[in-house]
């Protein structure tokens, strides 16, 4: 297998990053400690309490899961590697161990009091999201337009095309990454709806043949 793939290394690399950082995310959230409960009514509450974490949790799943189904779209598409390829996958997933810390600190501020404690771990997490479109993008452009590293049945029209949306996105997070300096819970809302339109896409959607 690693023979007929130079890729296989890196894959696996990844895939191990992958299960990693959406294995952290569950451990954020924090079981009520049975000393502060004394009724049913209380754990409930207790829970409730939680749901900003359980927000972030889903929200930072769906993103990781999204990230791992292209990665492993495109990585079905390439048939070579190189150095630039290489580095510029491992910013990928840069942005990919940044995302539990990050939600860890975002469900955190969440639930303060003082919902103004919120902006800057919402700002870090759409500064996150920018990075992996920043990566997504940079990815494309290396295997698709700078040195061609897809393999030799793949339909590169239809290929370049589909690349062209994350091109659209990183304005998108730019913007929202802005916004979030001000409005932060609209920031992170817009965030959420994007991945979840990745989400809706992606299982409705049939698998659009890339080979000729």
């Amino acid at each position: 297998m690693s023979e007929t793939n130079p890729n296989f290394r890196l894959e696996t690399f990844c895939d191990g990053i992958f299960a990693i950082a959406i294995t952290l995310l569950i451990i954020e959230i924090k079981v009520p400690p049975i000393s502060t409960v004394h009724t049913k009514a209380e754990l409930w509450a207790a829970f409730a309490k939680e749901l900003p974490s359980w927000f972030a949790f889903l929200l930072s799943f769906i993103v990781l899961l999204v990230t791992w189904v292209g990665h492993w779209h495109t990585f079905k598409l390439i048939g070579k590697s190189s150095p630039k390829f290489t580095y510029a996958n491992g910013l990928l997933m840069l942005s990919v161990v940044l995302v539990p810390f990050i939600t860890a600190a975002v469900a955190e501020y969440l639930n303060s009091a003082d919902r103004d404690l919120a902006q800057p771990a919402v700002t870090l997490y759409c500064a996150v999201i920018l990075l992996n479109n920043f990566a997504w993008n940079l990815i494309h452009h290396i295997y698709l337009f700078s040195e061609a590293l897809v393999k030799p049945n793949v339909n590169i029209k239809k290929a370049k095309k589909q690349a062209v949306y994350s091109r659209y996105m990183f304005v998108l997070y730019g913007f929202t990454f802005i916004l979030s300096f001000w409005f932060p819970l609209i920031s992170f809302t817009i965030i959420a709806l994007s991945f979840l339109m990745w989400l809706v896409q992606g299982i409705a959607i049939k698998e659009e043949k890339m080979t000729m």
